[in-house]
């Protein structure tokens, strides 16, 4: 009997797991747990506190300069990326048939633009659900519709 290895990545901006299913259980344990170095920093500590400054042509005021980009947002992005590339390379190595992302929506989008043709692929369903904070053992009752498809 051919049976199919799925892996469960339960994410967020900062936390991501990979849970697949017990054998012979309806239950699904950890297989691998990230949590980003930053999850908890400050804005200051990611980048510089202050904007820079810009002078006016025309007179001697002098302006903050925004920043392109949120610095969390940027930070939660590339974490998005490292799951990625982690599966990525995975999925190179067959160590996954089928593929289930769950993550609130940026992150969701994120971690999907983020993987390689191959590993898209190989995505079976997703769900826009934060569930980083449900233990292994109520999982099932979350993904239950998932499961059953």
């Amino acid at each position: 009997m051919n049976h199919s290895k799925t892996w469960y990545v339960v994410a967020d901006g900062g936390r991501a797991r990979i849970v697949q299913e017990r054998d012979g259980q309806e239950a699904f344990e950890t297989r691998e747990e990230f949590i980003s170095a930053d999850i908890h920093r400050h804005t200051h500590e990611l980048g510089t506190e202050r904007p820079g400054r810009a002078r006016e042509s025309g007179a001697s005021a002098r302006h903050a300069v925004q920043p392109r980009q949120d610095l969390h947002q940027a930070d939660k992005r590339n974490f998005a990326h490292e799951i990625a590339a982690m599966l990525n390379a995975a999925s190179a190595r067959d160590e996954f048939d089928c593929l289930v992302l769950i993550a609130p929506a940026h992150p969701l989008g994120d971690l999907r633009q983020a993987l390689d043709a191959p590993t898209q692929r190989k995505i079976t369903a997703q769900l826009q659900k934060d569930l980083t904070n449900v233990p292994d053992a109520d999982l099932m009752q979350h993904l239950a519709d998932l499961h059953r498809a």
